[in-house]
């Protein structure tokens, strides 16, 4: 399969972003705000307004004196079910300032509820929408943006109410949706119960409570780390990180690999897939199971050999298996053997409706990715280009994506290079400037002071694709 090519550390700047030690915690942190520096302050202060909707959601809201006619309307990533409703309308204080100065008026809201909150983060959204127009008037133009789960909210704004938008930008989304979501975090949980603990009673779906995940969680931590020790181990753990394709490189803290440092990337993946397991793959995965009323994933017909082969970090299972001396076809088939995890069909049907993508826009939409996403791999971008194709919108679809490492971890220049770029499209009629040199020209005049690293790039095949354009994809 194509593969990125290899640049030299020494020819691609990074961007200094906060440590993240674990990849639940990269998630929440790509919400979290940066320091802003007296280079981007605004002239003079906007108008802002905070408040709170009927749904009990807060919202806020700047708008500049000097007022472009432009509203960004900006939808907030995954935040824990009972943690604060906190509201926002930039991805950080960065971007915010560096576009308030543009003159961009810019909303957003929480979500009536935190956790798997799509059924009320889209009428909230769209709610701020209102309140916006009701007091600070009319918009000439209207874009939708957000990061991470907040790619899905505004990828489903987009397909759903593309009447309210003029464009969307989805960064670092969800775009697979929510169904192929949480059928591929089931799989590298379903293979290191296989393969490192094949006689554990340990719960990877149906849980009753935060209790019961939470303890499955300490459980299959536990084995990992034990795991880790070993050469088997660490092979059998890069066999579970290809199933996702965790790339080897995925946290800007991490020593950056070289191709063939098979051990580094082991080592940094382990990194990764002990921060899924903290969180995403037990705790988040029961609150949303709560919400669709049962298990919504499954593994039943999977082919984890055919998977495997084609997983963008495929070479490094292979040298380390030979490493340790295993056997990778014996594992495999242990793999396809061991007994599949079922779906309840009522909990695919809410999770499909609620969560997956017909592939149909009617407004332009453009998207960016990191190439080390841990936490949502870049190859959802390929899942959302299958499903434009099959909705027939691939020509108002373009993507894009950022040399770095890490989940959301883009520059303010890298953003606000995007939303131009989508601009140029809205008011030309037609794409111009995709192509990564003039991501990054657009990038430099942007904001001179933080990278620009759009690279061409195209990612593998999604191991799992589910939408609704495809409707084999629900067998």
């Amino acid at each position: 399969m194509p593969r990125p090519p290899a640049a030299s550390p020494r020819t691609r700047a990074r961007t200094s972003l906060p440590r993240a030690t674990a990849l639940a915690v990269a998630l929440l942190l790509a919400t979290s705000a940066a320091p802003t520096t007296s280079a981007y302050a605004a002239e003079a202060p906007p108008e802002h307004i905070e408040g709170t909707l009927p749904s009990g959601a807060n919202y806020v809201m700047d708008k500049p004196a000097d007022w472009n006619g432009t509203v960004l309307l900006f939808s907030h990533g995954y935040r824990p079910a009972g943690s604060p409703l906190a509201a926002q309308n930039a991805p950080d204080d960065a971007t915010k300032a560096l576009l308030l100065k543009k003159g961009y008026a810019l909303i957003g809201s929480s979500y009536a509820t935190n956790g798997w909150a799509v059924t009320d983060a889209v009428p909230d959204q769209l709610a701020t929408l209102d309140v916006f127009t009701e007091r600070l008037g009319e918009a000439r133009r209207t874009i939708a943006w957000g990061q991470s789960y907040g790619g899905l909210v505004t990828t489903a704004i987009a397909e759903r109410h593309p009447g309210r938008i003029d464009g969307s930008l989805a960064m670092c989304g969800l775009v697979h949706g929510g169904v192929a979501n949480w059928n591929n975090t089931l799989d590298p949980v379903f293979a290191l119960k296989t393969l490192l603990a094949p006689g554990s009673s340990v719960q990877l779906t149906g849980f009753a409570d935060q209790a019961s995940a939470a303890a499955a969680a300490k459980t299959m931590g536990a084995t990992v780390t034990d795991a880790q020790a070993t050469p088997e181990g660490r092979a059998r753990i890069a066999l579970a990180a290809a199933l996702h394709n965790i790339p080897g490189w995925n946290d800007p803290s991490q020593p950056e690999p070289a191709p063939d440092d098979w051990n580094t990337q082991q080592a940094n993946q382990y990194q990764a897939l002990q921060g899924m397991l903290s969180l995403p793959a037990f705790s988040w995965r029961q609150e949303a199971e709560s919400r669709a009323g049962g298990n919504m994933s499954w593994n039943t017909g999977v082919d984890y050999t055919k998977m495997l082969r084609r997983s963008s970090v495929y070479k490094e299972v292979t040298e380390l298996y030979k490493d340790a001396g295993l056997s990778l076809k014996k594992d495999l088939g242990a793999l396809n053997r061991a007994p599949r995890i079922s779906a309840d069909p009522a909990a695919v049907d809410w999770m499909s409706r609620t969560s997956a993508f017909t592939g149909r826009l009617h407004k332009p939409q453009l998207t960016i990715h990191t190439t080390g996403d841990a936490l949502v791999p870049v190859q959802v971008q390929s899942a959302y280009r299958r499903a434009a194709t099959a909705g027939g919108s691939s020509a108002l679809l373009r993507q894009a994506y950022v040399d770095n490492p890490g989940h959301c971890t883009f520059s303010p220049a890298e953003q606000t290079a995007a939303l131009h770029t989508l601009e140029k499209r809205l008011g030309k009629g037609r794409w111009q400037g995709t192509d990564p040199a003039s991501l990054n020209a657009t990038a430099a005049v942007a904001d001179p002071t933080t990278p620009a690293r759009y690279l061409p790039y195209r990612p593998a095949p999604y191991p799992r694709p589910y939408d609704l354009a495809h409707p084999g994809d629900d067998r």
